[in-house]
């Protein structure tokens, strides 16, 4: 069995930017081509923006809504809708879809990102096309992705995909925006993401919430995860199937080595940072090269209020991220016990802990996650 391909299209190229309504042709294209890949093998799924844009339309509103509620309230109208048109067209092709609305949360807790994947694997061998979106419905800020591109990224890691593509509204990455300036040069290869050096707006278009900065974001998640990672225009979706038969269209980011175990892909890509630990070279050169586990030894600085089973960065010194993992004591009972032998930390918390503040077996390097 081919391994799944993630499709993520945004608000910009599923809507007239000037109306806010449905850019049909672009949506049947995209049904085609999903389709096509189907009856091939491939096992896909759709990440689809425009729930919020197609709610606007339904109720006449000529600009995005600012506040929450009526974000929310806006989504629930236009999912509807939006489901209706993706169901009709896959069906004049007999392709069956599913709806699957996420919130962080199925993403961060253990329990339920694990039903998660369940849920995804039996609908990939059922033959089904999962249609995925966040529930803007009912998520709030803190479990909020934040945008569909950071959620096709996770997606894509979740059901271990071997490409990412993120259709958007240019037909690659450039240097600089292209639309405010001449002199910006496309860019067709991303080897490191370390080396990409791209001036990048903010902001997506007016209807939709992402921008080039969150894209690259999201393909510097999905290529930490091994997935091969493409930004390609939305307005031709069959770019896809070009693709995918080695031309150079859009530009392609290069998949690194992923980790092997299921969750040690969840902790780096699912889990959500709630503070830093700052480590000497020693607990770095560890970690790093011999593959142990973090102790309180090693631990120069606590930043952050994270509990016990938290997810931290570990940094060097200088800030850089290091490696990710789920933390054994509290930001308080670190802060007691940082740079002290294990051997010390009963008499000082006064109580037993675990020896480990971050197991080997809850710790992904990151510039290292091949070794994984």
């Amino acid at each position: 069995m081919l391994q799944p391909i993630v499709v993520k299209i945004g608000t910009s190229s599923l809507t007239d930017p000037s109306t806010g309504f449905l850019a049909l042709s672009t949506i049947a294209a995209l049904v085609e081509t999903l389709s096509d890949l189907r009856r091939q093998g491939y096992p896909v799924v759709l990440v689809s923006s425009g729930a919020i844009g197609v709610g606007c339309a339904r109720l006449g509103l000529t600009e995005r809504p600012r506040s929450i509620a009526l974000k929310q309230a806006v989504a629930a109208v236009g999912q509807g809708r939006l489901m209706r048109v993706y169901d009709d067209l896959f069906t004049s092709l007999q392709q069956p879809i599913a709806q699957v609305l996420l919130t962080r949360q199925d993403i961060v807790q253990r329990s339920r990102y694990v039903n998660v994947h369940n849920t995804f694997q039996e609908l990939l061998k059922l033959g089904v096309i999962p249609i995925v979106n966040e529930n803007d419905t009912v998520a709030v800020d803190e479990l909020k992705f934040g945008d569909n591109d950071t959620l096709s990224a996770l997606v894509a890691s979740l059901v271990e995909a071997e490409w990412l593509f993120l259709l958007t509204d240019v037909d690659r990455l450039y240097s600089a925006d292209p639309r405010s300036n001449p002199d910006a040069q496309p860019i067709h290869w991303v080897q490191r993401m370390d080396d990409l050096q791209v001036q990048t707006g903010s902001q997506g278009s007016a209807w939709g919430t992402g921008g080039m900065v969150t894209k690259i974001s999201a393909a510097r998640i999905a290529t930490e995860a091994g997935i091969r990672t493409v930004i390609t225009e939305g307005r031709t979706p069959r770019n896809i199937q070009k693709i995918l038969q080695g031309e150079p269209l859009g530009t392609q980011f290069a998949p690194q080595p992923r980790p092997s175990r299921a969750r040690k892909r969840w902790i780096a890509n699912g889990m959500v940072t709630k503070g830093k630990l700052y480590l000497d070279e020693g607990a770095i050169v560890a970690i790093r090269q011999g593959g142990k586990s973090l102790l309180a030894a090693g631990i120069t600085q606590v930043e952050g209020e994270f509990q016990g089973q938290d997810a931290v960065q570990l940094c060097d010194r200088g800030g850089r991220e290091v490696a990710k993992g789920i933390v054994n004591y509290s930001y308080l009972e670190l802060q007691k016990i940082q740079g002290h032998q294990s051997e010390e930390i009963p008499q000082i918390l006064g109580y037993d802990g675990a020896e480990t503040i971050v197991h080997r077996d809850n710790l992904v390097v990151v510039d290292a996650a091949r070794n994984e």
